[in-house]
């Protein structure tokens, strides 16, 4: 039985289409193991996003080739976005590599290991699968639930991404949007939940994007309002959580669905990038800032409870001392406590990377610790309201930290530790708060 080592780079949704890789692979018997160095097929899932993370998956193909030529002679396959975005130039990067899976080939892989077994004995050329694969966002649908507990699991709701972000490589890498019927999407919930899950993630790349243009608005509900309401209705489903949406697809009824839908997490992710509408219109993000806060003020005043992260780029082309200004002070306004803040990479074959006027990289250092230093005040100002008050917490799995303590989250995503037992695992248990830092809340089991 040949072994199979999986190495993820990137976002959830990567997280996801390695699962339902693996999920493929053990049903047409391939063994996964935890550890490469006992496997005969290494397989990296790739992130195009910046270009620190294309080089790093290439750096550990070419670690594992060196392997391959010495001693251990082990099978090498990239996918993802990496080997959408380069396709068969990446022979000249990862000389050696077997096999290259586009984004919409995941449910491929074992055949394609299968053929490349097969054909071992032969001087053989890397077998390179780039092509679209109509109803592809069809496969990504089956799940890996180990014997532990698993209280949380990601379901991908659709594929692709139809906005056209001058820094973002997604479009070239994910294709057009594709989107699962509900009915198939329940029906994959449903599953999960007999397995023990409690809570579920909605993927895509503008989630709340899902079946625009192709399924009906509904009682002025947009198709994935309309998809929430039936997961809602899903007993044994206790949460409900989504990334990641686009500000121009938060409508009303998805505002008032975090105030009618209890299941529906006080949490949401809300990317800004900026906070210039000079900059914003150069991104090509179709909305203005002045926009953007409504929808913050919005939610925070329709849900009390309502914690807010954000996705920020720092030093994108043309980006003035003032721009950045208009972003901190937007970033305070929307008072977020959590967020992702990248330095502008440049990407390769986006429409940025043609933009004048770069930011100097100490520019973008710069500024990255300004607003790094505001989230982590604003974060810590959060949590320390919390203290002496009793959270309902989604008991996940063992702390990494600490004997006998466990972790679990808030509905609004706080990270929490507190003593419990094993059998406290998947159970929603209501936790008084004792101590907080800017990141994690201590407590005890009330």
């Amino acid at each position: 039985m040949k072994r199979v080592f999986i190495k993820t780079y990137g976002c959830q949704m990567n997280e996801r289409d390695s699962e339902s890789v693996a999920h493929d692979l053990e049903t047409n018997g391939y063994a996964l193991v935890s550890d490469e160095k006992l496997a005969d097929i290494v397989l990296l899932n790739t992130c195009s996003v910046r270009e620190k993370a294309e080089l790093k998956a290439i750096g550990k193909a070419n670690q594992l080739l060196s392997q391959k030529r010495g001693q251990k002679n082990i099978t090498l396959g990239i996918l993802g976005c990496m080997a959408q975005n380069r396709g068969s130039e990446l022979t000249n990067s990862v000389k050696g590599v077997d096999l290259i899976v586009g984004t919409q080939k995941f449910h491929r892989v074992s055949e394609y290991l299968d053929r490349i077994s097969s054909d071992q004995s032969k001087e053989t050329q890397p077998l390179i699968s780039l092509d679209e694969e109509k109803g592809s966002q069809n496969k990504i649908n089956q799940h890996l639930i180990s014997d532990q507990k698993q209280v949380s699991s990601f379901v991908s709701i659709m594929q692709g991404c139809n906005m056209n972000c001058t820094f973002c490589i997604v479009p070239k890498t994910r294709g057009k949007e594709r989107y699962r019927e509900i009915h198939d999407i329940c029906d994959e919930i449903k599953l999960l939940r007999d397995k023990g899950v409690r809570e579920i993630t909605l993927l895509g790349q503008i989630v709340n994007a899902y079946g625009r243009g192709v399924f009906k608005r509904i009682d002025e509900k947009s198709p994935f309002v309309q998809l929430l309401e039936k997961i809602h209705e899903i007993d044994g489903i206790e949460r409900i959580r989504f990334t990641s949406p686009h500000p121009t697809s938060f409508g009303s009824d998805l505002i008032e669905a975090f105030v009618r839908l209890p299941k529906l997490c006080d949490y949401a992710h809300l990317p800004m990038q900026s906070g210039s509408n000079k900059v914003l219109k150069s991104m090509n993000r179709p909305y203005s800032i002045e926009k953007f806060l409504s929808i913050v003020q919005s939610l925070r005043s329709k849900n009390k409870n309502m914690r807010l992260s954000t996705d920020v780029i720092v030093g994108y082309p043309g980006e003035s001392e003032t721009d950045f200004q208009e972003t901190l002070s937007a970033f305070k306004e929307s008072a977020f406590e959590m967020a992702f803040i990248f330095k502008y990479s440049e990407r390769s074959g986006t429409r940025a990377a043609n933009l004048p006027d770069k930011i100097p990289q100490s520019i973008k250092e710069e500024r990255n610790q300004i607003l790094l230093k505001t989230l982590d005040k604003q974060s810590l100002e959060s949590n320390i309201k919390l203290i002496s008050s009793k959270l309902d917490v989604l008991v996940e799995s063992r702390a990494k930290k600490g004997r006998g303590e466990y972790m679990g989250r808030t509905s609004c995503f706080r990270k929490v530790i507190f003593p419990a037992e094993s059998h406290s695992i998947g159970k929603i248990l209501p936790v008084e708060i004792l101590e907080v830092s800017s990141t994690i809340l201590k407590g005890k089991i009330v």
